[in-house]
């Protein structure tokens, strides 16, 4: 699995050093690390349009996003 911690971050930040590491790892699983509402939903968003499932899971203030490619 291939993390990216963006917390702290503003976008577009988040959205583009997820985007390079669906382009650097296709296939993979990536876990990204982030604080921000909006930016979890630009990444989510950015993830559909890649042909990713993504699950969220929320502590405090972080968000864990957990992108896995879908099936072909």
């Amino acid at each position: 699995m291939i993390e990216i911690d963006v917390r702290g971050l503003s976008c577009p930040i988040p959205v583009v050093k997820t985007k390079q590491a669906m382009e650097k790892h296709p296939g993979q699983t990536i876990l990204v690390l982030l604080e921000s509402q909006v930016s979890k939903e630009n990444v989510i968003r950015l993830a559909q349009n890649q042909g990713y499932n993504s699950q969220v899971e929320q502590k405090q203030q972080e968000y864990r996003l957990i992108l896995e490619p879908k099936p072909k």
